[in-house]
């Protein structure tokens, strides 16, 4: 089992970056994978941004270029850094890893984009 929790949410304008975080219970070289999905209001859940164990990333084309998935594996942290925010990127946020099976998913953590 694995559990999952995200921080680093928040109100962002236009054009801005935000940073969001994602620990891991156990150590993610034991996770076969770990990523971030996003639901917007009135919008279906989406996939973000992924990593592989062996590192392997992969991004929805409305975020390539600007988000950027990466881990520290001393902190058993995913991270999802966020760039040229836009007011559609604004959604519920979840990290979730993929274990023996499983996908485990996390409480969320909103990120609002607007002036």
């Amino acid at each position: 089992q694995v559990q999952v929790a995200e921080s680093g949410g928040g109100l962002v304008q236009p054009g801005g970056s935000l940073r969001l975080s994602c620990t891991a219970s156990r150590n993610i070289f034991s996770i076969n994978h770990m990523g971030w999905s996003r639901q917007g209001p009135g919008k279906q859940r989406e996939s973000v941004a992924h990593m592989t164990r062996g590192g392997d990333t992969g991004y929805v084309d409305s975020v390539k270029g600007r988000f950027t998935i990466s881990r520290d594996n001393a902190r058993s942290t995913v991270y999802l850094q966020m760039n040229d925010l836009k007011p559609e990127d604004t959604a519920l946020y979840f990290c979730y890893a993929y274990y023996m099976g499983q996908t485990y998913w996390g409480q969320g953590t909103q990120v609002t984009v607007s002036s």
